[in-house]
């Protein structure tokens, strides 16, 4: 008995070792759009398996859509983050939440009317954003939810949501060609709080996972993403690039970083600095008419 425990202990321990050293980081995976894996994270681990999958098209798409597939290219052609049950709270289905976009076409659940109340889409040297306001219960998340950060990172690598992919035709590689969709390795999104933010950081650029940081996870959208965030506002412009998220120039004129307090030293209550919105140019007005028309009815979940 004693030879065989032993044999099978071993056994595992070098299946787990195995596994270890055949693990591939979320951002370390390159996918084209038009030829997805069915989930980019075929791993078990202490998360489970991906519980969506990345393959998305017209058998996909509907309410209940599980797409793990996000896209970002322009003021009314994007997808946040949702949960994938009514009232969820995002620090619990992080790994788990799924994509609801402008559009139909991209199998994926489609953003009800009227979620929305304000957006800006804006375009820089280094990446795109959307940022805004929601009515979250749109997107199944439970009302009163702050929620929380979704990257392609988390503390096992695997991303939130785990296998969860962006791509966008708004970089200079796509050539100007909608069609051509490259991936956006480094991002971040926040949701909760009836806020909104999205950033895909260029990948041909020297900082992308510096604009996409992903350390600043208690500091939500208005430190990661800086922007307006005005109510019935839709817009789209171009911009310059934020500071990287947690650098400010004190009013002495020094430059510093800012390190997030971890969470068992209790809330957040002090900042050295306020949030610096980036300048924009060049910005079109629209309303939310003009945006998203064809959007369905929505069923608030609370």
């Amino acid at each position: 008995m004693f030879v065989k425990t032993a044999f099978a202990a071993a056994l595992l321990q070098t299946t787990s070792i195995a596994l270890a050293q055949s693990f591939t980081p979320l951002v370390s995976k390159s996918f084209t759009y038009t030829n997805l894996p069915y989930q980019a994270d075929p791993d078990v681990g202490e998360r489970g398996v991906q519980t969506g999958y990345n393959i998305c098209n017209s058998t996909t798409e509907g309410q209940d859509s599980l797409c793990q597939t996000a896209i970002i290219n322009s003021v009314d052609d994007f997808c946040l983050w949702g949960s994938p049950e009514p009232n969820g709270l995002i620090g619990n289905v992080e790994g788990e939440v799924v994509a609801w976009c402008t559009k139909p076409g991209r199998g994926t659940r489609v953003i009800p009317a009227g979620a929305i109340t304000g957006l800006t889409f804006v375009k820089t040297p280094d990446y795109v954003q959307v940022t805004g306001l929601i009515h979250q219960t749109y997107l199944d998340i439970e009302v009163w939810d702050a929620g929380g950060e979704l990257d392609p990172h988390g503390s096992d690598q695997r991303g939130n949501p785990l296998g969860g992919l962006l791509f966008t035709n708004a970089f200079a590689s796509s050539n100007g060609n909608p069609n051509t969709y490259v991936q956006a390795v480094e991002w971040h999104s926040f949701m909760g709080g009836d806020t909104f933010c999205l950033k895909a950081c260029d990948p041909s650029g020297p900082n992308a996972a510096r604009y996409c940081d992903h350390v600043y996870d208690r500091l939500g959208c208005y430190y990661n993403a800086p922007a307006s965030y005005a109510e019935g506002v839709f817009e789209s412009c171009l911009g310059d690039s934020q500071d990287f998220p947690g650098v400010y120039t004190g009013a002495n004129g020094v430059v510093s970083t800012y390190t997030q307090l971890p969470e068992s030293l209790g809330p957040i209550t002090y900042l050295p600095y306020a949030p610096k919105p980036p300048a924009t140019s060049q910005c079109s007005q629209f309303t939310s008419s003009d945006l998203f028309s064809g959007a369905p009815a929505p069923t608030p979940t609370a």
